[in-house]
């Protein structure tokens, strides 16, 4: 979904850039003793999870020129010179999610799921690069392929997974709330949005609207066409026509700046559908929309 990808980057920017300069220790004040007679003072709660930080100069000078890079297959390549040069850094998995961002938006899936991969070696419960792989697996996935039960299972897997590790492993320290916050909801929009797929696939349909409700709420911010195409589409297979309808009005509105596109068709055809079953003359339909 390249509307998406742009959302990941916006918000992605903002964890990658806050506070990923030198080791913390080095900011911190000089510790003062108190005043005679007074007890010290309490040390300061802590605030969440601190940013990845470079713990040398030459360290984040190499980070910051491999996120430079705007060429995506240059940018792969700093990634791996700039993580086996330094083999411990927590910058390592901010490169390989930038650069799985740029593909992403390039639509190269399968190089997307490969930085993912990537950066989940450097960060096991890495929230985005979980929704990274399992986006690409709950897309791409055919039925002719002879591993899709498991590609199936490990996306449904990395997507339950991400909603756990989204309120564990993102660093909550340094940065604003409100963007914060922003970002969090973005990705379990995302997880819903797979989940809902995933569900939608396999015609399981009341747990597709499930998810996808889920999905559209998250983040009502920017809603997804898709989402909001394929919630039209389970309802309609469970015989909900009014609120069918709604759904599918809303995503024929979400793409009237291109309504030839794969959603933007399906989105139409559905809504005509649905308004010639109401009136008892309704065509057969092909509920996915074309990518």
């Amino acid at each position: 979904m390249k509307q998406a990808a742009m959302v990941i980057m916006l918000l992605g920017a903002v964890l990658g850039t806050c506070g990923t300069g030198l080791g913390q220790a080095d900011s911190k004040p000089a510790a003062q003793n108190p005043p005679a007679g007074q007890t010290p003072a309490a040390p300061p709660a802590a605030t969440g999870k601190r940013p990845p930080a470079a713990k040398t100069q030459p360290e984040f000078d190499a980070y910051k020129a491999a996120m430079a890079l705007a060429d995506p297959a240059a940018e792969e390549k700093a990634a791996d010179d700039f993580a086996a040069k330094y083999p411990d850094s927590e910058l390592r998995v901010m490169v390989y999610k930038n650069t799985m961002q740029k593909y992403q938006t390039g639509n190269n899936a399968d190089k997307m799921m490969d930085m993912a991969h990537k950066a989940l070696t450097c960060d096991a419960d890495d929230p985005e690069a979980l929704l990274g792989v399992s986006q690409v697996l709950a897309e791409k996935t055919r039925d002719t392929d002879l591993d899709k039960n498991d590609r199936l299972a490990e996306a449904k897997k990395d997507a339950e997974r991400s909603l756990v590790t989204v309120d564990t492993d993102v660093p909550t320290s340094g940065y604003p709330p409100e963007q914060l916050n922003a970002y969090k909801s973005f990705l379990r929009s995302e997880a819903y949005a797979i989940l809902g797929t995933l569900a939608f696939n396999a015609k399981n349909y009341p747990e597709a609207e499930t998810d996808l409700r889920k999905s559209i709420d998250a983040f009502p911010q920017q809603v997804d066409s898709v989402a909001v195409f394929r919630l039209a589409v389970s309802l309609d297979m469970q015989n909900k026509i009014p609120e069918a309808m709604k759904y599918a009005d809303q995503a024929v509105d979400l793409t009237k700046d291109h309504p030839d596109s794969g959603v933007g068709k399906a989105a139409r055809d559905e809504k005509d559908r649905l308004t010639k079953l109401s009136s008892g003359t309704a065509p057969g339909q092909n509920p996915t929309p074309k990518n």
